[in-house]
């Protein structure tokens, strides 16, 4: 157990599914995995184990931003000993060619957020998806015949933004805004001390 998960590493697939919002992670698992349990519930962050498609799978919520997504990540990957997780969830778009619905894969991501500064580098981090999963996803999304926009994405420590300066990262190729992704790309790092096998 963890400070934030109260359950044990083999209650946990391989994979998690991680939206932020607990009701989302909920739904997810009330309406796409069978036989699934609920394996923490710590601050109303909901985890669920279950199957899809016969494939044993779980969800949990990362909660809202990057703190909470450095916290729930970490833990996964180290105490849980889970090997990938998916984030799923909301962004606003920063590009005219994505569309409300589209489906946005994070390729990088750039950030304004200061936790990437804790491991003292002398230049600028540059966290990236998993090649292999993100290949997959865009397989995946032609197969279904999905809208879908790869490209590099902005997480931000800040949903208002005082400077209002959010779009000016269009400028420079990033598609859209949200608030966990360098955080999580970050904390999935293989050669970081403790850390799962980044698939």
């Amino acid at each position: 157990m963890t400070p934030h998960i109260n359950c044990h590493p083999e209650d946990f697939a391989p994979t998690v599914i991680m939206p932020g919002d607990p009701q989302r992670s909920k739904l997810i698992a009330e309406n796409y995995l069978t036989d699934a349990r609920l394996v923490n519930d710590v601050r109303g962050i909901q985890g669920y184990t279950g199957f899809y498609q016969g494939q044993r799978i779980s969800v949990m919520a990362s909660g809202m931003g990057g703190p909470s997504m450095g916290i729930y990540s970490h833990e996964l990957f180290t105490a849980m000993k889970v090997e990938r997780i998916i984030r799923v969830g909301t962004m606003g778009a920063l590009i005219p060619n994505l569309k409300l619905g589209d489906i946005a894969l994070a390729q990088a991501a750039c950030y304004n957020s200061s936790f990437i500064s804790q491991f003292k580098l002398n230049g600028c981090y540059s966290p990236i998806a998993s090649f292999k999963l993100l290949r997959q996803a865009v397989s995946k999304a032609e197969e279904l015949g999905f809208s879908y926009q790869v490209g590099n994405i902005l997480t931000s420590d800040y949903f208002y933004n005082f400077s209002q300066d959010t779009v000016q990262w269009a400028t420079l190729g990033v598609i859209g805004v949200e608030m966990e992704t360098a955080i999580l790309y970050t904390n999935s790092t293989p050669t970081r001390p403790c850390m799962a096998k980044k698939p």
